[in-house]
């Protein structure tokens, strides 16, 4: 990973202080729970979304059926999501105003990375919130 790219991550994980998380799950077996639960220990404020469970908790917080439903603010938009699906996402994160999209890891969309860019956000694909926040901040 070049500089440029750990830089850009890094400004991500440091100026973003609210999170949508994009296919979350109350099973504490998958990868969105442990992610989710390690960002809120490191003082993320973080909105689960995912439609299936909507109205429930999940680590104690509401879950939203999609990024629009929130009525904060969020900066950073973590994606769980099959790539395809990833377009959608990037429109109502334009909607919402965030200023970062995060694709975990295994997640790129070249289409939803052109659109984000176009609308001034910045896409990281193919990354660990959790392995790149262990790395550049927790030194």
């Amino acid at each position: 990973m070049s500089n440029s790219e750990n830089s850009i991550i890094e400004k991500c994980l440091r100026e973003s202080q609210s999170v949508a998380l994009v296919g979350a799950s109350p099973k504490p077996e998958l990868a969105s729970n442990e992610i989710m639960d390690y960002l809120m220990k490191n003082n993320y404020k973080v909105y689960p979304i995912n439609p299936k469970y909507k109205g429930q908790l999940i680590l104690g917080q509401l879950v939203y059926p999609d990024i629009i439903s929130i009525p904060e603010s969020i900066d950073m938009v973590d994606v769980f999501r099959p790539s395809p699906e990833a377009v959608e996402i990037t429109k109502q994160a334009i909607e919402k105003k965030v200023t970062y999209i995060w694709l975990q890891l295994g997640i790129e969309n070249e289409e939803a990375k052109k659109i984000a860019e176009a609308n001034g956000i910045t896409m990281i694909m193919n990354r660990c919130t959790l392995i790149e926040h262990k790395k550049l901040l927790t030194k």
